[in-house]
């Protein structure tokens, strides 16, 4: 099981880059890449708060959970 990150797709539907969003909510560009590319093991609710008001979207709009089938492991 994982959890994938669609911060890239939330970026493109609100027509913003990565560097306007990490400086509207208070972030380096490389850590919210990281984010973006799902290079971290987690994200701080504080964080994802931010995210969610500036993007104008829901926690469930970028988070997907995935399950991993037989083949995968």
């Amino acid at each position: 099981m994982k959890i994938v990150i669609n911060l890239d797709v939330m970026l493109a539907r609100r027509k913003m880059r990565l560097k306007e969003l990490a400086a509207k909510i208070g972030l380096t560009e490389q850590a919210l890449s990281m984010i973006k590319t799902n290079k971290v093991k987690g994200v701080r609710f504080e964080t994802l708060v931010k995210i969610c008001d500036i993007l104008d979207c829901q926690p469930g709009d970028l988070l997907e959970f995935v399950r991993e089938t037989d083949d995968e492991t």
